[in-house]
């Protein structure tokens, strides 16, 4: 069943549905190693159009997701915020789940847009979707995200720290901390 898709606004950010135009940004956010440095490896352009393809499909079949996030008279694309639910969730020892992420460009880092963002987010989860609960969860050594989820109001489960399942053994990001919040 397709969903009418939802666009949220901030006071700096319009988070919206993906266009066409975003996907060479986005393989540029995806191939900045900065960007990347706590996922596995920069994407090349075919997988990050790949990528783009499955976040559009999910985000029209559900009407929300992972939203484009653009600036308000500034940029057109500076990355994504959204919610998921992971694909791989019962590989996750702390599903079923309701995940919120993000992903922005460096040259929009330490702005306050992933936390503007986020907040928006969590707000429309808990409100217009009835969530109960929204998990987030990133590498242990992904500092800056984890400042992002402590100022949304997460807090740290550390009894659900977990090694990735899509990661393998002795891999050095394969260790995952987790974050809640009600």
């Amino acid at each position: 069943m397709t969903t009418s898709p939802v666009t949220l606004e901030t006071e700096r950010l319009i988070l919206r549905p993906w266009r066409k135009t975003d996907l060479e940004p986005f393989a540029d956010l995806n191939a900045d190693p900065a960007v990347m440095r706590y996922f596995p490896a920069p994407l090349d352009r075919a997988d990050s159009d790949r990528l783009a393809r499955r976040l559009e499909q999910k985000f029209a079949a559900q009407g929300w997701g992972w939203w484009a996030v653009e600036v308000r008279s500034g940029a057109p694309f500076i990355g994504f915020v959204g919610l998921n639910i992971p694909d791989y969730a019962d590989e996750l020892p702390f599903t079923p789940a309701f995940e919120i992420g993000w992903r922005l460009a460096k040259d929009h880092w330490r702005r306050g847009y992933a936390k503007e963002a986020a907040t928006e987010v969590l707000r429309y989860a808990f409100e217009d979707l009835g969530r109960e609960e929204v998990v987030s969860f990133t590498a242990a050594q992904n500092l800056p995200s984890q400042a992002v989820m402590q100022a949304i109001g997460m807090t740290r489960d550390t009894s659900g720290d977990f090694d990735h399942p899509l990661l393998a053994p002795g891999h050095p990001l394969r260790r995952h901390v987790l974050y809640r919040k009600r």
